[in-house]
């Protein structure tokens, strides 16, 4: 019998108590045991942590206790995403090292692929944040007012309108073949949101954001 040890996080005090995004994790999660476990699978216990966004960087207790009773009864780690367990690259690599880890989004992943994906969208994170950080700086050089619509709120918008061409370029090694592949927008989403591929907002993509993506590169 394979057993599990499930652990669910939510970002903001608000999303832990109305439920937003823990009924996400709790419907993938649901979709990973009744269609890609082995069977016959039993929870051993549902840990569920609400974290809020001056608490990002302090320990998770509830993680912990998580990881630990995995660890204690050799059970397997379940997550519905990578980024609900962790964002940072050795942390994720320390935990995959302790406990058998499971991704549900991510049902087939071995260890090796959940190492590739974090260390792919930490370099995102990295290079999106450098890119905004260079953008703002050259628009406040050019003297562009930022923080709401002000004179020169055009000049603002044109820095909008470069970061997204530019996320969008970065995008079109990948999102080019799945078009010519002939792949819908649904499942070209589905594919960026499995390698870890954030939008601008740090959310998941939808298709009418495929659509939006596919139009801006012109495909």
């Amino acid at each position: 019998m394979i057993k599990y040890v499930i652990y669910r996080r939510v970002s903001t005090a608000q999303q832990g108590a109305s439920g937003l995004g823990l009924e996400a994790q709790e419907r993938d999660i649901d979709i990973f045991l009744n269609q890609y476990s082995g069977q016959p699978y039993k929870v051993l216990a549902t840990f569920t942590e609400v974290v809020t966004g001056k608490d990002t960087g302090a320990v998770k207790e509830e993680r912990e206790k998580a990881i630990a009773m995995a660890k204690k009864h050799k059970a397997v780690l379940l997550v519905a995403k990578l980024d609900r367990l962790s964002r940072d690259v050795a942390d994720i690599a320390t935990v995959i090292k302790t406990v058998d880890l499971k991704v549900a989004c991510m049902p087939h992943a071995d260890r090796f692929q959940l190492h590739l994906y974090a260390a792919l969208a930490e370099q995102e994170r990295e290079f999106i944040s450098q890119r905004t950080k260079q953008a703002l700086a050259a628009a406040k050089a050019r003297g562009v007012k930022l923080g709401g619509k002000r004179p020169g709120h055009k000049k603002t918008n044109e820095v909008v309108k470069k970061q997204a061409d530019d996320r969008a370029e970065k995008l079109r090694g990948i999102v080019s073949p799945l078009v010519a592949a002939g792949m819908t927008t649904r499942a070209i989403a589905e594919e960026l949101n499995k390698a870890g591929i954030k939008t601008a907002r740090g959310g998941e993509y939808q298709s009418a954001q495929v659509h939006r993506l596919i139009k801006r590169l012109e495909l």
